[in-house]
């Protein structure tokens, strides 16, 4: 019978967030898969947790997923941990469960601290919907086509980023999406938190004087609804209907939807799209 995985969430920060269950889960596994072991010894030497680590990070996820599976498979219990918050969120964790899962071994998530929530949750900003972009990509071209997607978002945005490149980051963020409300979090629950609730372009005349400094969690203001309906509908009324269906039926969408879609844009009824359609028929 197989081992079971899991997801043991740790402290971001303050050793005192992490849980009962994680500390009994730590002592009572086989082995422990941590995303740096010295990092995580310090952890486990502060509650006198003797149980053996074993290295799983970015780097050696092939190699090293393949040994875990076929520990588990073999009937250990192994608990994965990474250097702070919940394991699997934007880092190589994922990529263990997946392999678990294919596997038939059971994994169970113990949860505990993260980053996302916690900033999330201080924002001040909407927390009904949001959208978790971790850290943008390092490749201009793949950088600047993931922005050109947050265009029109009207979910809160939230984004994890190094003290080095933060100042790119906000500036990239203003020009791409315009002045927003934002929210920088730095060093969540640790001796420095802090909590700005500022705009992108105050963050980065900010930042132009003082280095930034920790890890940072931005929350980022969606686009409003209002102003999102108000660009749709400017741009087709510059259109006539008739152009407006075009578009969508050189997209080989049928008459029906083609209309149903026209009248959506519009904010009119599809007896309305109809009626001048027939309309401009007749003339003809």
């Amino acid at each position: 019978m197989s081992g079971i995985l899991y997801l043991c969430a740790t402290p971001i920060g303050n050793l005192e967030d992490i849980t009962f269950r994680v500390l009994r889960t730590l002592k009572e596994v086989d082995l422990i898969a941590a995303e740096d072991t010295r990092h995580s010894k310090r952890l486990l030497n502060h509650f006198e947790i003797k149980t053996p680590m074993t290295s799983y990070h970015e780097h050696n996820k092939e190699e090293k997923g393949k040994y875990l599976i076929d520990q588990l498979l073999a009937g250990k219990n192994i608990a994965l941990i990474t250097d702070a918050g919940t394991p699997a969120i934007s880092d190589p964790g994922e990529d263990l469960v997946r392999l678990a899962n294919d596997a038939g071994i059971v994994v169970t998530s113990l949860p505990g601290a993260c980053a996302l929530i916690t900033g999330l949750t201080l924002s001040g900003l909407s927390t009904r919907r949001f959208t978790f972009e971790a850290f943008l990509p390092r490749d201009n071209k793949e950088r600047k086509m993931l922005l050109n997607e947050l265009i029109d978002e009207t979910r809160t945005i939230v984004l994890y980023e190094a003290p080095h490149r933060l100042k790119k980051t906000l500036v990239d963020l203003y020009e791409t999406l315009g002045d927003r409300r934002i929210t920088i979090v730095r060093e969540l629950t640790k001796r420095h938190e802090t909590v700005w609730r500022t705009s992108l372009l105050e963050g980065i005349k900010t930042y132009e004087t003082n280095e930034p400094k920790g890890e940072y969690v931005l929350i980022l203001e969606g686009k409003s609804y209002d102003e999102l309906m108000q660009e749709k509908y400017s741009f087709w009324e510059e259109k006539s209907i008739s152009e407006h269906m075009n578009f969508y039926m050189e997209q080989g969408i049928t008459k029906k939807e083609a209309m149903k879609s026209v009248a959506k844009d519009r904010g009119i009824s599809k007896r309305d799209v109809y009626q001048v359609l027939i309309n401009k028929s007749e003339e003809r």
